[in-house]
């Protein structure tokens, strides 16, 4: 490389990459876009030339001689989050397989006016689509989205509004209940996630309804959010409870500290009390005892919603409604009632 550009002069241009990487401008290309078909030295080389010319491509350019962006945006509530962490991760995987990068906005709170900020700030990156991971209870009308931007979301108010790749919600817990009752469970009590998820009122919503059909008694559902915390404050309240013999948490983060709070009170999992988790994380085949779970595919459904966006940018506008299946793992949480 030379390394003799003036630095500050003038924008760098994708041609002086590619003379100070010693490639083609096609081969720069391909680097920014994210192509696999270049090889590693090739590829660090012209990824040091962009960083020492501060080269930034023309999205603007790109969109006008070839129609796209080459951007998807994807709006997330809260990366940090096992579920949204693995969905954004098929997100950027299937993005970077079909040539896209992706711009990625947070809302922690997901009201009016930061769902307003974090579409402004999308809206300026220049997207050719929006993936929404999670938008917590925001509606289409607060989004306000351009007419004619390709959407795909998940589990979210939105999956009705918009194109969507969804998880098996209803047939996950149809079956986590299922396989309570028939061990002979008289009524299972519920730790609920939080209220403006659509999943964790989905799952409430089927919980209550099982037991309905089966005449069963319905328990007052401990409320909570996604945290281990929330499931282990709700053990201490379920400890005091002697008519207690199953227990459909949440998700699976939540199933774990319930079981932590009902060992600490001598209370033997499954022997005692049966405890089921939903989502399948990788931690609940490692608890102890393991736990028996509703497993989701959270990556399946990030790589779903680019496809989604991508099968839009092509035209289609039919049958975009993706159903993800949920599996029960049965593993040592779970027993017939001893009490």
């Amino acid at each position: 490389m030379t390394g003799n550009k003036a630095r500050g002069t003038k924008s760098a241009s994708i041609y002086d990459v590619a003379r100070e990487a010693a490639v083609s401008a096609q081969t720069v290309s391909r680097v920014v876009r994210g192509h696999q078909n270049v090889s590693p030295l090739t590829r660090e080389r012209v990824l040091q030339a962009i960083s020492d010319l501060g080269y930034k491509p023309n999205r603007t350019a790109r969109a006008l001689r070839t129609g796209s962006y080459g951007v998807i945006g994807l709006l997330t509530q809260e990366i940090r989050r096992t579920g949204e962490a693995h969905t954004s991760n098929g997100v950027f995987d299937r993005a970077r397989q079909l040539g896209y990068s992706v711009s990625l906005v947070q809302v922690e709170y997901p009201h009016t006016p930061q769902v307003h900020r974090a579409m402004s700030l999308l809206s300026q990156e220049d997207i050719d689509g929006l993936v929404i991971v999670q938008a917590g209870d925001a509606n289409a009308e607060q989004l306000t989205l351009p007419k004619n931007l390709p959407v795909a979301s998940s589990d979210s108010n939105l999956v009705d509004v918009y194109p969507s790749a969804s998880a098996d919600q209803v047939g996950g817990v149809r079956a986590a209940m299922r396989h309570l009752l028939d061990l002979g469970h008289r009524t299972i009590h519920h730790v609920s996630g939080p209220e403006h998820s659509r999943s964790a009122r989905v799952r409430e919503e089927i919980w209550r309804e099982m037991l309905a059909a089966e005449n069963r008694e319905i328990p007052t559902v401990i409320p909570g959010d996604w945290s281990a915390n929330a499931g282990y404050e709700a053990g201490k309240q379920l400890a005091k409870n002697p008519e207690v013999t199953a227990v459909f948490c949440a998700n699976d983060e939540v199933a774990l500290g319930l079981i932590r709070a009902l060992n600490e009170r001598q209370i033997r999992v499954p022997q005692d009390v049966s405890v089921v988790g939903f989502d399948g994380i990788e931690l609940s085949e490692f608890s102890f005892p393991p736990l028996t779970t509703i497993k989701q595919d959270f990556y399946a459904a990030g790589v779903e919603m680019v496809n989604l966006i991508n099968r839009q940018l092509q035209g289609e506008t039919n049958n975009l409604h993706l159903t993800i299946p949920t599996e029960l793992i049965v593993r040592a949480t779970t027993a017939p009632p001893q009490r």
